[in-house]
């Protein structure tokens, strides 16, 4: 197995464990791949929750730009919720991990069939 391949595996592990989810590994996969060269570093691999920035980033980057949503209050409601599951405790919250919860909250798989 390859890197990606252990990360992917930690997600899942992540998702079951933290987030009380059972992942569809298809579509974690291809979160993951979505991702590209960030789920290598550690800073970018990781969404810093407490942090209004980077939810920002997660709002403008992924919700709009990637999955095609229009900008609301829900957006961010979604992405506090996402955080609330992950806990906000955990402190390596995957950014993987959020993007595919997400991907579910809104519906949205089709963006990466």
């Amino acid at each position: 197995m390859g890197k990606r391949d252990d990360l992917i595996a930690q997600y899942a592990d992540d998702l079951k464990n933290k987030c009380g989810m059972n992942p569809d590994m298809d579509l974690l996969t291809k979160v993951t791949i979505g991702c590209g060269p960030s789920i290598y570093d550690a800073d970018a691999s990781t969404v810093a929750a407490s942090q209004p920035g980077e939810l920002e980033t997660v709002k403008d980057k992924f919700l709009i730009k990637k999955l095609g949503l229009s900008d609301g209050p829900e957006l961010m409601a979604a992405i506090n919720k996402v955080v609330e599951t992950y806990g906000k405790s955990e402190r390596n919250k995957y950014r993987a991990v959020v993007y595919y919860m997400l991907t579910k909250h809104f519906s949205k798989e089709a963006v990466y069939s």
